[in-house]
């Protein structure tokens, strides 16, 4: 009755998995502490932002523009990430799943707002390094969130 051990294989997907967190949780320390450079360079070059059906970005120069004004735009975010399910479509690209709670203080007079939603993204192996591919949002509900329009989570 003994356990088969695990095998490089496994292994790698362990380390991989582990990584491509570490790149989530990355993006959302980023984004808290308005390192907008950084946050640029978790993605690849032709990569697909959406945060919005009218508010997104295609390839990395184009999303780095839409983080320009996030400085001046609030005066502090936090985003939560959490329940990270990893598919793997091979062994230099995944699809992944985690759940966001964000809050964001404004630096106009309006209240703060609280986000609750899904990140669904793919994210690939480049040089070594995980990074997205594509980085949807979808929310659930929220509380005078900026987006006007948003990505329904699709619940059944």
């Amino acid at each position: 009755m003994g356990t088969t051990p695990p095998n490089s294989d496994h292994l790698q997907r362990l380390v991989d998995r582990q990584a491509i967190e570490r790149l989530l949780y990355d993006y959302t320390f980023h984004l808290d502490m308005n390192h907008p450079l950084e946050l640029a360079a978790l993605f690849v070059e032709d990569c697909e932002v959406i945060y919005g059906p009218n508010f997104g970005a295609v390839g990395r120069e184009a999303y780095a523009k839409t983080l320009e004004g996030i400085g001046s735009y609030f005066v502090c975010t936090s985003h939560h990430v959490s329940n990270v399910v990893v598919d793997f479509d091979g062994d230099d690209q995944a699809r992944v799943r985690a759940v966001v709670y964000a809050w964001h203080r404004y630096t106009r007079e309006r209240p703060d707002s609280h986000v609750y939603g899904q990140y669904h993204d793919i994210v690939v192996r480049e040089a070594g390094v995980w990074r997205f591919k594509r980085r949807e949002l979808r929310v659930a509900g929220h509380k005078d969130f900026h987006v006007k329009e948003s990505m329904p989570i699709g619940r059944a």
